[in-house]
């Protein structure tokens, strides 16, 4: 009982990709596995590891973002550290509560002593970060594909003011406040958490905020792009920026399922949009098997290499120089 205690989290992330496997297994199986197959199978180990590549772009610049982050927040450890962490991360990205997030913040406590509470923007930052990211991506796709982004405008407003609302101080002050009064406990947590609010302020230098934003366009135009030419391979061209809003769009949804790592509710609005797009289903559930092996998938085993080496790493460093 002890062992499942420790490791529920875990468990919980095996349920849910046994969940998930499940759902798709249904749908192959509506659809016919011969037809699947054989869209599969146009996939070659060339364009495979091209797909991997642009996805690996994504995780790099989103780990540089990371470290742009913490040395915002004075937080001194070198990018090749700072990396491993991020990287680590991903080992746990199906388990509830973002715990994958929170373990980094305990192994930069163990790498400099830096309380967690101290580190926590870092994480708001970061969200705030993907979420301007992708929304002006996905502004810029509407308008390239359309003229005209219609109703992507209120996702596109919705997800820029959550990202302002996550690193402004005074307004997670102000939350944390009314959290406090509405509990009337816990004042030294609370205090705390009001500090680490303070320390948001940090991210909106020019010299913060432009690059880590720079980087998650980058980053994210990179999966997109795998995206388009994924079905490319599969005979359903469309149009690039198209493409690009049909994955951004579904990364979103993804996000607003409240699923870990946007399990079920990214594959879903992928499915949905691609049909709406008249791309046959056989190739719309390949490619969305695919881009989620190449992009979700190889990130968690990416996480699972990596993370003995943050786990099992040295737990004390000096400080470390810039």
């Amino acid at each position: 009982m002890e062992f499942l205690k420790t490791h529920r989290g875990i468990f919980i992330g095996l349920g849910l990709l046994a969940l998930f496997l499940i759902g798709m297994g249904g749908l192959v199986a509506a659809t016919g596995w011969e037809d699947t197959r054989k869209a599969l199978l146009k996939i070659n180990a060339t364009q495979l590891g091209i797909l991997l590549a642009l996805s690996l772009i994504n995780y790099l610049t989103r780990a540089a973002r990371w470290h742009i982050l913490a040395r915002a927040l004075d937080i001194p450890l070198k990018l090749g550290r700072n990396t491993v962490f991020f990287l680590g991360g991903f080992a746990l990205t199906l388990t509830p509560a973002r715990i994958g997030e929170l373990i980094r913040l305990r192994w930069i406590k163990r790498a400099t002593g830096i309380a967690m509470m101290q580190s926590t923007p870092i994480i708001l930052g970061d969200r705030a970060a993907d979420l301007a990211g992708v929304a002006l991506l996905l502004l810029v796709a509407a308008l390239s594909s359309y003229g005209d982004a219609g109703g992507v405008y209120g996702a596109v407003l919705l997800a820029v003011a959550l990202a302002f609302l996550a690193t402004n101080p005074r307004f997670m002050a102000w939350g944390v406040t009314l959290l406090w009064r509405s509990f009337g406990r816990f004042g030294r947590f609370f205090a705390g958490l009001r500090r680490a609010a303070k320390r948001l302020s940090a991210f909106a230098a020019p010299k913060t905020s432009l690059p880590v934003l720079a980087l998650s366009g980058i980053g994210w135009f990179a999966e997109a792009y795998a995206f388009y030419l994924l079905l490319a391979w599969l005979g359903a061209a469309i149009p690039l920026w198209t493409a690009v809003a049909i994955f951004l769009f579904a990364m979103l949804g993804g996000g607003a399922s409240g699923m870990p790592g946007g399990l079920g509710g990214a594959e879903a609005a992928m499915l949905v949009l691609l049909s709406l797009q008249n791309v046959p289903l056989d190739i719309a559930l390949a490619a969305t098997l695919v881009i989620r092996a190449t992009t979700l998938w190889f990130a968690i085993l990416i996480g699972v290499i990596v993370f003995p080496v943050a786990e099992y790493g040295r737990a004390r460093n000096a400080v470390e120089k810039r």
